[in-house]
């Protein structure tokens, strides 16, 4: 019975080194894309553990009759898919001003939740490629609906 649950809690031991992974304590870049129109966002991700990490991005937003800016916070789960190549998952909010060129709308600040989940390729340069689909649920007069925002980061890490 010893040697049974000794042989089990081996193989548990060793299931949780195989998905550990090193992401990198920083990582700075652009992230570009949007639902609505053409978006570039200053992204920030900060690790704050071995598979966990936090994100911020400030983005303008350009649209056929809005211009505006969101700053957006999530808190993202990393995992191993195949040496280099990471998927990741988080939530998180934010809050936004769009300002409309038609007269008949009028200007809106708003806050959002916000899902997100991608993938990544962290090369042996500091480099970092990504992939990401954001879920997004906004509160407010004229943003009041479910938008998808699908973007590529390019990243350097430090």
């Amino acid at each position: 019975m010893n040697k049974l649950v000794l042989t089990l809690f081996t193989i548990v031991l060793a299931s949780f080194s195989l998905t550990a992974q090193d992401i990198a304590d920083n990582a700075i870049g652009l992230r570009l894309g949007d639902s609505d129109g053409f978006g570039a966002e200053i992204s920030y991700q900060r690790a704050l553990g071995d598979n966990n990490r936090l994100e911020v991005d400030l983005g303008w937003r350009s649209g056929n009759d809005f211009d505006g800016f969101k700053l957006t916070g999530l808190y993202q789960w990393v995992w191993v898919l195949d040496g280099d190549f990471n998927w990741y998952a988080g939530a998180g909010g934010g809050l936004g001003s769009y300002d409309f060129d038609t007269p008949a709308i009028d200007d809106e600040t708003f806050f959002f939740v916000a899902g997100n989940v991608g993938i990544e390729y962290s090369f042996d340069i500091p480099l970092l490629l990504s992939l990401d689909f954001r879920p997004e649920i906004g509160f407010g007069d004229i943003n009041d609906d479910l938008d998808f925002d699908i973007a590529l980061g390019i990243r350097y890490q430090f």
